[in-house]
């Protein structure tokens, strides 16, 4: 039985109807259209993408807050409005009731995303990288909402692990923690999203969706409630050079450090520092990291609708 969305969530009809007659249904994220990616390719990713999922079978749904409407399954011209329109916010789920209150504008985070989409009946999702523990965070707490959401959020999400950025072997800590089980995608290396080993382990290798859709259901047999976390590794071929990536990180945390920049503003600091200095290489890796991994999503949605 599918969960019912609170009236404060508006599911468009094509992904109401797509849900309620089981066919494979995609949630897509949109911080990587509001915040990550610059104009206008932001729109032109974000249409692409929409398009290969739906050249998969499979039915695409892009979520965002559209004048404090969360909303699963964006318009077109919902996707064109946050891409393109000043003041859009990035939100995650303890923002949603801001902004919905504000009658804002937001992409929405992975827990924002995948709370809305779990709400509205999707079981698959796809994102770039996850959030999680950053450098430093023994000190600051500095933690991602994305962990503690997807402790409570039955969904199955693929990414390309967490940005190096970000302390990784914390991060995999906070998961066995919280209960939510990392599987690699043909791999025992947990990918560092722009390089496809971040330098730690995994214990468990899945070869196809199936394999995945198959420890979805089991943990739904359970009754968990954690998510499935699926760590999809950009192609060797694609990745940013290993030994320029870990040079240029180095860099970057040594500017942030001089500069002073804390909190928040780290992360974005951190990336336009990699992306600057690697001549806009990091960007593309970085597309090439979210339609892996929305190929991949749409695999597994057809899997788990299956």
């Amino acid at each position: 039985m599918q969960p019912t969305p609170p009236r404060g969530i508006r599911v468009a009809d094509h992904v109401r109807e797509a849900v309620a007659s089981g066919r494979p249904v995609l949630a897509l994220e949109s911080t990587i259209l509001t915040h990550g990616l610059p104009r206008p390719r932001n729109l032109d990713v974000g249409l692409e993408t929409e398009a290969l999922v739906r050249d998969a079978g499979v039915v695409p749904a892009t979520i965002g807050v559209v004048a404090g409407v969360a909303t699963v399954g964006l318009t077109e011209s919902e996707i064109e409005r946050l891409c393109t329109a000043d003041g859009v916010v990035k939100a995650s789920t303890r923002d949603l009731p801001v902004a919905r209150a504000q009658e804002l504008d937001a992409g929405t985070t992975v827990a924002a995303t995948a709370w809305l989409a779990h709400r509205a009946g999707i079981r698959v999702m796809s994102t770039g990288g996850l959030g999680g523990v950053h450098r430093g965070a023994s000190e600051t707490f500095d933690e991602s909402a994305d962990l503690p959401t997807l402790a409570v959020t039955p969904i199955t999400l693929v990414s390309a692990g967490v940005k190096s950025i970000l302390d990784v072997g914390a991060t995999l800590e906070r998961l066995e923690t919280l209960g939510i089980p990392v599987v690699g995608y043909r791999t025992l290396r947990y990918p560092g999203f722009y390089v496809a080993d971040s330098g730690f382990a995994l214990e468990t290798r899945i070869e196809s969706a199936a394999d995945a859709a198959a420890i979805a259901r089991a943990r739904d047999d359970l009754g968990l409630d954690a998510a499935v976390l699926v760590a999809n590794p950009i192609a060797e071929a694609e990745q940013l050079d290993p030994g320029l990536h870990d040079r240029v990180l180095a860099e970057a945390l040594a500017a942030a450090d001089a500069a002073g920049v804390t909190g928040h503003d780290t992360t974005p600091f951190l990336l336009d520092f990699v992306q600057r200095a690697t001549g806009g290489r990091s960007l593309e890796v970085n597309l090439a990291v979210y339609r892996g991994n929305a190929a991949l999503g749409a695999e597994i949605a057809r899997a788990v609708a299956g």
